[in-house]
């Protein structure tokens, strides 16, 4: 077995305890399905762990050596998803809701959208290449190890990311009942995702 049953439950807790952390993917998925309804903000989070795939795949492969070599590229990364979540808050605060007709992101774009955030956010693939190994033996194929336990750390985000996503699309509904918390709607779900940004680009002005 490539990952003992010992060392899978012994990851299973630590995992759990990261995911329920809230983040820029949960808060992410928040901003979706407030905006957009349940199945945005679930398809959101499938985004988002399918990003973490990627990210667990690549630091399996060891791209953590081509960061480390070429510093520029984590900048680049970092910065180009600074400008991506500002552009998803300039067009969420010009694009009005309606109660009746309101123009929703559809699940397959925010499954994209999902995907891009993470990807754009090359904390992640740092993490995996400082959480993961603690678990991994390198006696057996580290990447195989790296794509079962990132596998089940994205399976659990899905989840719990998808299930505020879900709320959140409820609430979102509720408040597109009424105009002034239409306004109010729109101002707040940008405001996450530029808020975002901010986080993101100050954790990069800093180094």
């Amino acid at each position: 077995m490539t990952v003992d049953l010992i060392t899978l439950l012994a990851f299973v807790p630590a995992a759990l305890a990261l995911i329920l952390t809230p983040g820029n993917d949960m808060l992410f998925c928040m901003a979706q399905g407030m905006r957009s309804g349940p199945r945005a903000g679930i398809a959101a989070s499938v985004g988002v762990s399918t990003g973490g795939m990627i990210h667990a795949t690549l630091a399996g492969l060891g791209l953590g050596v081509l960061i480390q070599s070429f510093p520029w590229v984590f900048g680049a990364i970092r910065w180009g998803g600074v400008a991506y979540l500002l552009y998803l808050a300039w067009k969420t605060l010009n694009s009005p809701l309606t109660a009746g007709d309101a123009p929703k992101t559809r699940a397959g774009r925010a499954f994209r959208d999902g995907m891009l955030v993470n990807l754009s956010n090359p904390k992640v693939i740092l993490f995996f290449l400082a959480f993961i190994p603690q678990f991994v033996d390198p006696t057996k194929s580290v990447l195989a190890q790296f794509l079962i336990l990132g596998g089940v750390l994205c399976a659990g985000a899905v989840v719990i990311n998808g299930m505020v996503g879900a709320f959140a699309g409820r609430l979102g509904r509720a408040l597109t009942e009424n105009a002034r918390l239409e306004v109010f709607l729109r101002r707040v779900t940008a405001g996450l995702f530029a808020g975002l940004a901010a986080r993101i680009g100050w954790e990069a002005a800093r180094g």
